[in-house]
């Protein structure tokens, strides 16, 4: 209970930064006549709709496992960084398209409109405050072990690296002046292809875990050196491991002599599993099978 209640929190603090930016970022990308702002003010609200997505899904993953979820509800919090990558895809193809339009009109001779200081200011300040977002959220998802945590720390890089792009764009079509007002629309769809990079990343984090992929494979060799620095125990083989949520599933069989009692045996795979547990966590799911060495 108190992980979630600390996911929460972060995640309350990272949807108030994105409510205010993304208010102040409509508002500087109208008055200001900023296409790029207006991508990045859309890229913000997708922010603040992950952050709900967080919430929902982290509190269905905390609960315990139920007759219907031998294994828990790990998984929920892994769909929600299916989500959150999706959302982001979305954000991207809308802010690529209509920097396309916006480009399409320049080519046919159309005089864009010039963006306003305010829309530059609003670019930086957005850089400043996601940048801190990402490394608060990042830290803390990573020390409590949360997949959504850390994939919605990436969607505050992410809306903060498109805020750069929309600052060089608006920038440059501020200073350069009105033959260069391209650079604004230029800059949007740069932000949205950065965009997609890190969605496509996320997603295929999350659709590998949810299509029960394995762990990496030093991770994997690790776990056998553990089980094999049990004295006794030998030839650890059919080593089958995968995520569940924030914790990991480990099963694998295990050779012992063939006189070895029933209470040895049991103390062998006691102590393996402590061990194992000591490097990837308390909630760590164990299931080893003994065989007799031939």
């Amino acid at each position: 209970m108190r992980r979630e209640k600390e996911i929460y929190r972060v995640t309350l603090v990272g949807s108030a930064g994105n409510v205010a930016l993304l208010t102040f970022k409509f508002i500087a990308g109208v008055l200001g006549h900023s296409s790029a702002m207006i991508a990045d003010a859309v890229h913000s609200l997708s922010d603040f709709l992950t952050d709900l997505i967080v919430i929902v899904f982290v509190k269905i993953s905390a609960k315990p496992q139920d007759a219907s979820h031998d294994y828990g509800h790990g998984k929920f919090e892994t769909f929600a960084s299916f989500i959150i990558g999706l959302a982001l895809i979305a954000a991207a193809t809308g802010i690529i398209v209509a920097g396309g339009v916006k480009l399409a009109d320049w080519a046919g001779g159309a005089q864009l409109a010039a963006p306003g200081k305010l829309a530059l200011w609003a670019a930086l300040l957005s850089i400043a405050v996601k940048e801190i977002l990402y490394r608060y959220t990042a830290y803390k998802g990573k020390r409590l072990q949360s997949q959504a945590m850390v994939a919605n720390a990436w969607h505050h890089r992410s809306d903060a690296l498109s805020s750069i792009g929309a600052a060089l764009g608006i920038g440059g079509a501020i200073v350069l002046g009105d033959r260069w007002t391209v650079l604004d629309p230029l800059a949007s769809i740069v932000v949205g292809l950065v965009l997609v990079k890190v969605a496509v990343g996320l997603l295929k984090t999350s659709v590998g875990e949810l299509t029960e992929s394995s762990l990496p494979e030093d991770t994997e060799r690790e776990i056998e050196d553990i089980i094999k620095a049990e004295q006794g125990v030998a030839e650890p083989h059919n080593l089958r491991t995968r995520h569940i949520g924030n914790r990991i599933a480990i099963e694998a069989h295990i050779r012992m002599d063939g006189g070895t009692t029933l209470t040895e045996a049991h103390d062998h795979a006691s102590a393996i599993e402590r061990r194992l547990k000591e490097r990837f966590g308390e909630t760590t799911h164990i299931t080893l099978h003994m065989e007799p060495l031939k």
